[in-house]
């Protein structure tokens, strides 16, 4: 069975820049695509009971937002299987629910005001923090947006627990026909530097060459498996929050893996993880390791 790419839409600029992204990724991957439309009615506790005029109303507008988003669909790519439903629950506990059946879902970012593309909805971090399936959150500049680098760019996480990203990752590139960068971020101690009795290797330089070794191990595999992606490995000094922020703006995708934790909270959503879905230059795939 082929899952769905699914598509939360809105109705807001940053819903219908993901719907527009949507399409471009499912035509890439040859995958039906879903709009899901949700709303609770009350939108507030305590809210007064709403009239039937009130519900009519809500009913209309979320139609006309599904209609308009199918129709944006088949002007960009009359060819796309498309479907669209409209749900009566939270958003992002409908889109939770929606990934256990999906190759991926997408959603947008919000700015309000002078801070667009800084603050971001609820929605986002929370699907991404709790999905099955990897989240991709459409967010960046025109470039980005556009797919105009042909880069992906994956953060390299630790080998036991980034299969699954870097599968992903190399599944983009593939189908994009694009290099795939691969950045391992590394910090050299404090205490290494300042110690003057360690042997006269440059430490610097064999954190360097571990993160390296570690990149190389990572995607080893994968590499293996889609002989035709081109593959380039670095390591770069510095905290991975930031080192993979500044190279998002060289990116059309960035790639992160998100770690499963005990409990009915889903994955966890680190530093790196917040950080660029807050500030990446470029839309930013969650991916969760499956046990």
């Amino acid at each position: 069975m082929v899952l769905p790419l699914v598509v939360g839409v809105d109705g807001s600029e940053g819903s219908l820049l993901a719907v527009d992204w949507a399409v471009d990724e499912a035509a890439r991957h040859g995958l039906p695509l879903r709009l899901v439309h949700a709303s609770r009615g009350e939108r507030h506790e305590g809210a007064l009971p709403r009239t039937s005029r009130e519900r009519s109303a809500e009913q209309v507008t979320a139609r006309h937002l599904v209609v308009s988003a199918e129709e944006r669909v088949r002007r960009r790519n009359p060819g796309l299987e498309v479907s669209a439903e409209i749900l009566p629950e939270e958003a992002a506990s409908a889109l939770l629910r929606e990934g256990n059946d999906a190759f991926a879902l997408v959603t947008g970012s919000r700015g309000r005001g002078e801070l667009r593309g800084v603050l971001l909805g609820s929605v986002g971090p929370a699907v991404a923090a709790r999905a099955s399936c990897p989240v991709v959150v459409v967010r960046g500049d025109k470039a980005g947006l556009a797919g105009t680098h042909e880069r992906i760019l994956l953060g390299a996480g630790d080998p036991g627990t980034s299969g699954e990203t870097v599968r992903f990752a190399f599944r983009e590139a593939e189908a994009r026909g694009c290099e795939l960068h691969v950045v391992r971020a590394w910090r050299c101690p404090a205490y290494e530097n300042a110690d003057h009795s360690a042997p006269a290797a440059d430490p610097a330089h064999r954190h360097e060459e571990q993160a390296l070794a570690l990149v190389d191990a990572l995607v080893a595999e994968a590499s293996a498996d889609h002989p035709a992606v081109r593959v380039h490995r670095a390591a770069a000094e510095g905290p991975a929050h930031k080192v993979l922020v500044h190279r998002s703006a060289a990116a059309d995708l960035v790639v992160v893996g998100a770690r499963r934790r005990s409990g009915h909270f889903g994955l966890r959503l680190g530093r790196v993880s917040h950080t660029l879905l807050h500030h990446a230059a470029c839309p930013v795939a969650v991916v969760p390791q499956r046990a």
